[in-house]
């Protein structure tokens, strides 16, 4: 099987756009704070309604920031790993099929 070159070109393309994509932001926003959507939906629910309590609390409380990044992380690995496992899976079955016809 071969790969043409304007695919390769065209790959290769995408993954310069998506990588000047990723880095641009860390240079335009100098010392900003990267949060998540929970704490600014949280602020937003406080300027609402001071008084709102939530109906319920997390059964775990990470110890510290860098845990829950990690378990966040872990999370997104798992399910990436799940995702492309069943990519393959299927793309393995359908050239296994055309080679066996």
């Amino acid at each position: 099987m071969r790969i043409s070159r304007g695919l390769v070109k065209t790959n290769l393309l995408l993954l310069l756009l998506v990588a000047v994509l990723t880095v641009i932001p860390l240079f335009i926003v100098q010392g900003g704070e990267f949060g998540g959507a929970d704490g600014q939906a949280e602020a937003v629910i406080q300027s609402i309604d001071p008084d709102y309590e939530p109906w319920f609390t997390s059964i775990l409380e990470p110890a510290s920031g860098e845990i829950e990044s990690l378990l966040f992380a872990l999370q997104a690995a798992i399910g990436s790993a799940f995702i492309f496992y069943y990519i393959g899976y299927v793309v393995g079955k359908k050239k296994g099929m055309e080679q066996a016809s």
